[in-house]
C-alpha cells in the first residue's frame, strides 16, 4: 500500500510497545511497507534519508517538540503525515493541522478497545487512504497557487519591461511587447525570463551610469572650487558647486538601494559591491568639509587630495557593478561615462596648474588629453551604436578641438572661461551619450 517511516517514543513498553506492535502487524497486513522507524529528534534527517511515502507518527500525546519537527519536514520535503495518538485535545489538532499533518486517528489502545483485528485493519486502511487523499489534494492546491503567483509575477515583469522599452524606444505598447516575444523565441526563454532579464539590464545600466556619475563628480567639484579661487564667474561656480554636491548625495542614495533591487539567482555576484559603496560613502565625507567657502592655495590641494581619494572609490565602485553585472553591453556605458570625468578632470587639472603652478597636475592634464582622444576613437569604432549616436559623436569630436585650444590659452583669463564654458558643453553631450547607451536596445535586450 505505501512505504512508511514509524515515529515512535523510545524505550516504550507494556500497553505502549504492545499497541505500537500491533499496528505494525496491521499496517504489514495492509500489504505497507516499513523503511524504519525513529524518534522524534531524528524524524526529519531519517525522513530524508529514507525517502517514505508517508510519515506515521504512533505516539501517546503530541506535544511541542513532534509539531516543530513535522512544521520542519513539511518545509524541507513535504510528506503525507498521519498521527495516532489517544490526544484528543481540539487545540492541538488545530496546531497539528498548521504543522501539516494530514490525517488524524485517536485510539492508541485500541488492542484493548474489544475492536477485533480485522475491523482495525479495515479502519485503519481508510485512514491512510484519506491522509494520502488530502496531501495529494493540498499539494496540487500549493502548485496551483504557486502557478498563479508565478503568472502574476511574470505578468508584473513583463509590463515593467515594456515600459522600460516603451521610454527608450520611444514605441507603443504593442511594439514592446513584439520585442520581448521576439526575444523570447530567440532565446528559447519564457517572455517573463527575458522581461525580467530586461529590467535587470536596464537598472545596471543605469547604477553603472549612476557610480560613473561619481568619477565625474569627483572632479568637477573640485573644478568649480578652483573656479572659485580664479575668479572665473563666481557665483555661478558656487551655485554649480552646490549643485554638484546635492548631485552625490542623490546618487549614493540611489545606489545604495541597488543591490536589494537587482540581487537575484541570475546575479549572485551583486551584494559584492557592498564595501565599494561604503568606501565611496567615506570618501565623499572626507571631501565635503572642505567645499565650502573660497579656499586658499593649501586648502584647494587638499580638496584635490580628497577627489582624488573619492574618484578611486568611485572608479572601484563602478568596476564592481560592471564585473557583477557580466553584461557586455555595459562596457560601452562605462566607457561613455568616464569621458565626463577625464572632460572635468582636463579642466580642474589645466585650472591647478594656472593657479598653482603645479607639474603634477600639468602631467595629469597631458595623461587625460590621451585617454580622451583614445575613449573617443573606441566609442566611434563601437558597434553599439544609432543615428543620434553617431551625431552626438561628432558634435563632441568639434566641441573637443574647441577644448584643447581652451586648454593651451588656460594661463589667460578668456582661456579659462572658454575652459569652463568647453567643459561644461562636452559634460553635457556626454551625459546626453552615456544616456543613449544606456537605453539602446542593444544593452536593455542583449544582455
Amino acid at each position: 500500500m505505501y512505504s512508511f517511516l514509524l515515529v515512535t517514543s523510545p524505550g516504550a513498553g507494556g500497553a505502549a510497545a504492545a499497541a505500537v506492535a500491533a499496528l505494525q502487524g496491521a499496517l504489514q497486513a495492509l500489504g505497507c511497507h516499513r523503511l524504519g522507524g525513529c524518534d522524534v529528534p531524528q524524524l526529519v534527517r531519517q525522513a530524508a534519508a529514507l525517502a517514505p511515502e508517508m510519515i506515521i507518527c504512533a505516539l501517546p500525546a503530541v506535544d511541542d517538540p513532534l509539531l516543530a519537527a513535522l512544521a520542519e519536514l513539511q518545509a524541507a520535503t513535504p510528506l503525507p503525515v498521519l498521527v495516532i495518538t489517544e490526544d484528543s485535545c481540539a487545540e492541538t489538532l488545530q496546531r497539528a493541522l498548521e504543522a501539516g499533518v494530514h490525517g488524524w486517528a485517536a485510539g492508541w489502545q485500541w488492542p484493548a478497545d474489544g475492536t477485533t483485528p480485522t475491523a482495525h485493519a479495515t479502519r485503519l486502511a481508510a485512514k491512510l487512504r484519506l491522509t494520502h487523499a488530502r496531501f495529494t489534494r493540498e499539494t496540487a492546491a500549493r502548485t496551483a497557487l504557486a502557478d498563479a503567483l508565478a503568472r502574476l509575477d511574470e505578468r508584473k515583469w513583463v509590463e515593467r519591461a515594456k515600459g522600460v522599452l516603451m521610454a527608450a524606444r520611444q514605441i507603443g505598447e504593442d511594439d514592446a511587447f513584439r520585442l520581448l516575444r521576439g526575444a523570447s523565441m530567440h532565446t528559447n526563454l519564457r517572455v517573463g525570463e527575458v522581461s525580467r532579464s530586461v529590467i535587470e539590464a536596464a537598472q545596471l545600466a543605469d547604477a553603472v551610469n549612476r557610480a560613473g556619475q561619481l568619477r565625474m563628480l569627483s572632479q568637477r567639484m573640485v573644478r568649480l572650487l578652483a573656479q572659485c579661487a580664479a575668479g572665473v564667474e563666481p557665483r555661478r561656480s558656487r551655485e554649480l558647486l552646490d549643485e554638484a554636491q546635492q548631485r552625490v548625495r542623490d546618487t549614493l542614495e540611489r545606489l545604495q538601494a541597488l543591490p536589494a533591487l537587482v540581487a537575484t539567482p541570475a546575479l549572485p555576484a551583486l551584494p559584492s559591491i557592498a564595501p565599494a559603496l561604503a568606501e565611496t560613502a567615506s570618501a565623499w565625507a572626507g571631501l565635503q568639509a572642505l567645499l565650502a567657502g573660497v579656499p586658499k592655495p593649501d586648502a584647494l590641494r587638499d580638496a584635490d587630495a580628497r577627489a582624488e581619494a573619492l574618484l578611486a572609490c568611485a572608479e572601484g565602485l563602478t568596476a564592481a557593478i560592471e564585473t557583477a553585472s557580466g553584461r557586455q553591453g555595459i562596457q560601452i556605458v562605462n566607457v561613455s561615462g568616464r569621458q565626463r570625468m577625464l572632460v572635468q578632470r582636463l579642466a580642474k587639472d589645466a585650472l591647478l596648474d594656472a593657479l598653482l603652478d603645479d607639474a603634477a597636475a600639468r602631467e595629469r592634464v597631458e595623461l587625460c588629453t590621451r585617454e580622451f582622444g583614445q575613449a573617443l576613437d573606441l566609442l566611434d569604432r563601437a558597434p553599439l551604436s544609432s543615428a543620434e549616436i553617431r551625431a552626438t559623436l561628432a558634435t563632441a569630436r568639434t566641441e573637443w578641438q574647441r577644448l584643447l585650444q581652451a586648454l593651451r590659452d588656460a594661463r589667460s583669463k578668456s582661456g579659462r572661461q572658454a575652459l569652463a564654458r568647453g567643459s561644461d558643453s562636452l559634460l553635457a553631450l556626454f551625459e546626453r551619450l552615456t544616456e543613449l547607451y544606456e537605453r539602446s536596445l542593444q544593452v536593455i535586450m542583449g544582455g
